[in-house]
């Protein structure tokens, strides 16, 4: 069933489908398995609930976290819709800024797969008094995965991709945040990211040891030891964002970020995609407009000057080879291909500029 298919459905089936809830006999269909890249290697795999279960979840999650939100920690800006991740991002800028030069970077391998279902019922149940909930959350976490046209049962795991996920997610690593509380401990937690701040690295290898236990004895999840240290924050990536040393603390993108978002300009810029300029610059500015919405929040105008410049020189590559002209790229940063095609002519295309004075 398509989105625009449910309306009608409802309409039609809706009292069915209310009894079913209010008795607790409604039964959630198995998850789509999707997969999808990671930006640095792998697949992320996603859980595709059917239309009618991603109603239902929707009109779960919306009563849920309006009572769940206030209770959890003031740290955390996991997936709350009033927090986000250029807050989280601010937070941890300003605990290096106070002098907490080191920073326990702690990352939970395959979280959403391997969230122990029993315990995470049980933290609901704490929460949640109505029994037709509980089994409708519980069938909801137990439906099944299809892939290949083969349906698996589920054992554990919080499948990302239903709009239930992430208000579980936080409900789970809630005992993560209230626990650093307690301990006094200056961290900020996103999605399953969890960074605490300390001032020595003697400190951060005594904190990331005794929080390493803690998350895999008490939450019976595992913490991803080659992709989580003690490091200083500018060696580390947190968000898409890294931070430079010295007095004056400031976010900066960090270098695997600015990498992939290269790499996306060159795909764009191909030459050989056989494409008109107006099409291609299109294309590319829908791209840097969500890209600079998010990435604007670094505070290095000068790299952002610089990408500005690079791109636009791609672009005049790109004219000067559809011109069928030798040494493209060279004639690119010619002060007369940059005269005839200044930045003016792309601003009437409606390139976007990542910084406004480029």
């Amino acid at each position: 069933m398509t989105v625009e298919e449910l309306p009608g459905y409802l309409k039609q089936h809706w009292p069915a489908i209310r009894e079913q809830l209010l008795k607790g006999t409604y039964h959630p269909q198995p998850v789509k398995r999707v997969e999808i890249a990671k930006p640095d290697g792998g697949v992320r795999k996603l859980g595709i609930p059917t239309v009618l279960d991603r109603f239902v979840q929707q009109a779960v999650m919306q009563v849920l976290q309006g009572r769940w939100d206030p209770t959890f920690s003031e740290h955390s800006h996991r997936f709350p819709p009033q927090r986000s991740a250029h807050q989280a991002v601010a937070k941890a800028q300003q605990y290096i800024a106070a002098g907490h030069r080191w920073v326990g970077d702690i990352d939970l391998e395959k979280f959403f797969d391997r969230v122990n279902h029993d315990r995470l019922m049980a933290a609901i149940a704490q929460r949640v008094n109505d029994k037709r909930m509980l089994k409708l959350i519980r069938a909801f976490l137990e439906s099944g995965v299809m892939e290949n046209g083969l349906v698996s049962p589920v054992g554990e795991g919080t499948p990302q991709g239903g709009p239930l996920s992430p208000l579980l997610s936080n409900l789970v690593l809630d005992e993560l945040d209230h626990e650093l509380e307690r301990r006094g401990h200056r961290f900020v937690g996103y999605a399953d990211d969890c960074n605490i701040y300390v001032a020595s690295k003697r400190a951060g290898e005594r904190v990331m040891q005794s929080v390493t236990s803690f998350i895999q004895r008490r939450l019976k999840l595992k913490v991803h030891e080659a992709k989580s240290a003690v490091a200083r924050p500018q060696a580390r990536k947190f968000l898409g964002f890294s931070f430079t040393g010295g007095a004056e603390v400031k976010r900066r993108i960090a270098p695997k970020a600015l990498l992939r978002c290269k790499q996306r300009v060159r795909e764009l810029t191909r030459r050989t995609r056989g494409i008109s300029l107006e099409q291609m610059t299109k294309e590319l500015s829908d791209y840097l407009r969500g890209w600079k919405s998010y990435f604007g929040y670094c505070q290095t105008p000068s790299l952002l000057h610089g990408l500005d410049q690079w791109i636009r020189r791609r672009l005049r590559s790109v004219i000067w080879q559809q011109r069928k002209r030798r040494s493209s790229w060279h004639l690119a940063n010619s002060p007369a291909l940059s005269l005839t095609f200044s930045n003016a002519y792309f601003d009437s295309l409606g390139l976007p500029r990542l910084l406004a004075e480029a």
